[in-house]
């Protein structure tokens, strides 16, 4: 796996660079569980807060779905999160793979990000 980019390298160039190496640090499916459940929750909180007009819903949304995700991170995968380095690219991953899990379109993309380079 050394031709992929990895969060030890200097620069990822951009989100599509990332995903493979986001989906190989989620290879875990409890993990990948853990932020598909905290990413949506999380959606679901904002959107009920924003409806509702609710602060604490919307101040709970990011620890709902950071809070699960890092578990799965620390606890199963043991590796550091993707978000540390690259926020919004993790963010960005994060929503992308509740949207392929949901769809039931995840498993190409898992396959591709885990074969030998």
């Amino acid at each position: 796996m050394a031709d992929h980019p990895s969060l030890a390298d200097a620069h990822i160039p951009d989100f599509e660079a990332f995903w493979p190496f986001y989906l190989r640090e989620h290879q875990d499916p409890v993990n990948r569980a853990l932020h598909v459940a905290g990413t949506g929750t999380a959606l679901a909180l904002l959107a009920t807060g924003a409806v509702t007009l609710n602060p604490f819903l919307v101040a709970a949304a990011p620890v709902a779905g950071y809070g699960s995700a890092w578990i799965g991170h620390f606890v199963i995968e043991k590796n550091r999160p993707a978000s540390f380095k690259y926020p919004l690219w993790s963010l960005r991953g994060d929503l992308r793979m509740l949207r392929l899990t949901v769809t039931g379109k995840l498993r190409p993309h898992l396959d591709a990000a885990m074969a030998p380079a």
